[in-house]
């Protein structure tokens, strides 16, 4: 019971049922839709996971077989379709996602809520490296949003991709504002003065003098 309830919380499955809600397919055949429209950018894909999560679904009764297709010499691939308890589901757990607000613990937040202990020198140069990937990690999402516009996929389609654009350009802006912070002293570990201050207001937050950044 367990196992059934993580494959189907899993984003993976998310796609395996909305992809078989078009249409049954095979699962060679939902990999290379995600592909095709850029959803393993959105959600992570690799063959062995989505043959596992296929099989989960498959068990709790979310998506059944419909028969088996052979092309050429290629290997016979078995063709799934959503079943009624599949159908409800993929409903109720779409329209979730898409109305009910989550915190989300980005491996980003967790470094920047230690970032003091590298010193705003050094910190300074590892966020000038995250801007200068983001940079790239943009002009590639942006080429490929433009070649699947190219081949006539809908914005509809692809709205995934410009949620990340926007909350990467967002993040490019905010990561800038801190390495001009920290070239003009306005973001700088604080004095001795002020550990002090926050050492009698905030007694078990507060770092040592020890700690401060030279």
């Amino acid at each position: 019971m367990t196992e059934q309830r993580r494959d189907i919380t899993n984003p993976l499955a998310l796609a395996v049922l909305a992809l078989l809600f078009e249409r049954p397919m095979h699962p060679y055949e939902i990999a290379s839709l995600m592909r095709n429209r850029a959803i393993h950018e959105a959600i992570k894909l690799n063959y062995g996971s989505l043959y596992t999560v296929v099989d989960g679904l498959l068990r709790a009764g979310l998506i059944e077989t419909e028969g088996t297709v052979r092309a050429g010499r290629r290997p016979e691939r078995t063709v799934y379709r959503l079943t009624e308890a599949g159908r409800a589901r993929f409903d109720g757990w779409l329209r979730h996602l898409l109305r009910t607000p989550v915190k989300e613990y980005t491996q980003f937040a967790a470094g920047l809520a230690f970032a003091a202990a590298v010193g705003t020198t050094e910190l300074s140069a590892l966020l000038e490296e995250r801007a200068r990937a983001i940079d790239a990690e943009l002009a590639e999402c942006r080429a490929i949003v433009d070649g699947l516009t190219e081949r006539g996929l809908p914005r509809l389609f692809m709205l995934e991709s410009e949620h990340a654009q926007v909350l990467r350009t967002a993040e490019l802006a905010w990561v800038r504002g801190l390495i001009g912070a920290l070239a003009d002293g306005s973001l700088a570990f604080p004095t001795a003065d002020q550990i002090a201050v926050l050492q009698q207001n905030f007694p078990d937050a507060a770092p040592s003098p020890a700690e401060t950044d030279e």
